[in-house]
């Protein structure tokens, strides 16, 4: 079964067709991709694809409706379409990927793989929140997470290749958006983000967490909700603290050159990260294993050992040449650290293709 895997960032488009077992047989990165109802990059990369007999879908938001993956007819593309609200960043370019697949392979099943789902293993004490019970019962007000397709990923890998099954493990998956996971017997104990992708770490473009009370101390003092949530997703994170951008490369290079507001976002972002993990370790009870995954856990070796440098206490001893040198999932951590530090390489177009596999698999759908 070869299997299609569309991933629609908040600004990019990821294309791979995987064989049986996951060898890529042909793939493409738009880095800017519009969206809307543009058709254009799937057809022009299908024509020199491999045929396809399914495509997988990253969707960001599944609600409390999607639990697993499912397969997309028009009354589930409608519901993913009514939690746009939820993450307004990501659900419509994943719509657009949806629309333009199904234009262009109108035979092929399409499902749905959903990054909140591997969170609804979350015990109720990490996803209830303390609001007033009438409106957690109205709007189904919870923790959520996400990027739960590559903490599911990278979690497992990193324990098949520290063989250590069923161990604690805190993934870090680093990038444009970042979040941390506790995860323990491959399943997921607790997150960072939370209702909405804007919780927790500090991002590229997005803030993480904020005082709610600062929030409404600024819609009172006159700035308006369009450009409070403008601000909170586009302008803050990285950006907003060191004011040259949110790729932590430009950022890491105006702080070699002195720039105070490009080393206190690094500072702000370290902070945040160590206190972060530390966070997921108590939820955990303990840690076997910290995997670093996503463009910027796999390619920032300073942010790594900044990192670590702040978590001796939990066992965690870095290798500094490793680390430096660290390839495709390799080990970053001394031999006689407490704590295994694997780097893995963010690979969810593995989890989306073993989804839809299964799915058609137990719906036998090629039998319809």
């Amino acid at each position: 079964m070869n299997i299609l895997v569309v991933n629609a960032g908040s600004s990019s488009l990821k294309l791979r067709v995987l064989g049986e077992d996951d060898t890529v047989l042909a793939e493409t990165h738009l880095e800017r991709w519009s969206g809307g109802d543009e058709t254009g990059p799937l057809e022009d990369f299908l024509s020199g694809a491999p045929s396809v007999d399914a495509v997988g879908h990253r969707v960001v938001h599944g609600g409390s409706a999607f639990t697993s993956a499912t397969a997309i007819d028009d009354d589930t593309r409608a519901q993913i379409e009514a939690l746009t609200g939820l993450a307004p960043l990501h659900q419509p370019r994943a719509l657009a990927g949806i629309d333009a697949a199904r234009q262009l392979l109108p035979d092929v099943p399409q499902v749905a793989c959903f990054d909140t789902a591997f969170h609804t293993t979350m015990p109720a004490a990490a996803t209830t929140y303390a609001v007033p019970a009438a409106w957690r019962r109205k709007w189904d007000l919870r923790r959520y997470g996400f990027h739960g397709l590559s903490h599911a990923y990278a979690s497992r890998r990193a324990a098949e290749l520290a063989a250590k099954p069923g161990a604690r493990v805190v993934s870090c998956h680093l990038g444009s958006g970042a979040s941390l996971a506790a995860v323990a017997n491959g399943q997921s104990l607790d997150t960072t983000m939370g209702f909405t992708p804007l919780a927790g770490l500090v991002m590229a473009t997005r803030s993480g967490d904020v005082d709610p009370g600062l929030l409404m101390w600024l819609q009172r003092a006159g700035l308006a909700l369009d450009d409070l949530e403008d601000g909170l997703e586009h302008h803050s994170g990285l950006a907003g603290l060191s004011e040259v951008g949110g790729d932590l490369r430009d950022v890491r290079k105006a702080a070699e050159n002195g720039d105070e507001r490009a080393l206190l976002a690094l500072k702000v972002c370290t902070h945040r990260l160590r206190q972060g993990i530390a966070a997921m370790t108590a939820s955990l009870g303990g840690i076997d294993l910290l995997v670093f995954t996503g463009g910027v856990g796999e390619h920032d070796a300073a942010l790594r050992a900044d990192t670590a440098v702040g978590l001796a206490f939990l066992g965690i001893d870095l290798d500094t040449g490793r680390n430096t040198e660290a390839a495709t999932d390799s080990r970053i951590s001394r031999d006689a650290s407490a704590v295994d530090v694997w780097v893995v390489e963010a690979r969810e177009d593995v989890e989306i293709a073993a989804q839809t596999r299964a799915l058609l698999n137990a719906t036998d759908w090629r039998k319809r």
